[in-house]
């Protein structure tokens, strides 16, 4: 028998949580669906037999979408952090994010199509921005400030000076 999850996240939709969490699944390693619950009866933002919850992992991480309608929504005080570990699978998550309807911000952040918060990391930016010289430390963080999706190329070059 499985046990049953004692802590998740809780991610408001207006909507759109199964579309979300099947993006999400087939998008990201070690992600599914695990179930979707309707509404037994109508509520303010749906009707009896709507998607009202849908319980998902996305990378290891369980949640549950919420479709609540409206009122809410996501911002960057939260966001999934994506490690990636070379150019090729950040270019893949990236572009998996911003060619379904998201939108591309600064420095390694995205936004999906349900307002969803994304930093696709590479683990070489992470290191370089906490090398022990200072000024290697800089040069990858200036570069970093200019870009959108990260570059990994870019912030080696910026990292030799």
């Amino acid at each position: 028998m499985a046990q049953r999850v004692k802590n998740r996240i809780c991610l408001w939709y207006n909507g759109g949580a199964e579309d979300a969490a099947q993006f999400y699944a087939a998008t990201f390693p070690n992600s599914s669906v695990e179930a979707v619950h309707r509404a037994p009866a109508d509520y303010p933002a749906g009707k009896k037999g709507d998607v009202l919850t849908v319980e998902f992992t996305v990378m290891g991480i369980p949640c549950l979408g919420l479709n609540g309608g409206p009122a809410f929504k996501h911002s960057e005080a939260f966001s999934f952090q994506v490690a990636t570990e070379d150019q090729a699978e950040t270019d893949r998550y990236w572009n998996a994010i911003v060619g379904n309807g998201g939108e591309e911000s600064q420095c390694g952040w995205c936004r999906d199509k349900w307002g969803l918060s994304w930093q696709i990391t590479p683990t070489a930016l992470t290191k370089a921005i906490a090398n022990s010289d200072p000024a290697v430390a800089q040069r990858a963080f200036q570069a970093m400030m200019q870009m959108k999706k990260i570059d990994i190329a870019a912030i080696d070059a910026a990292c030799r000076g």
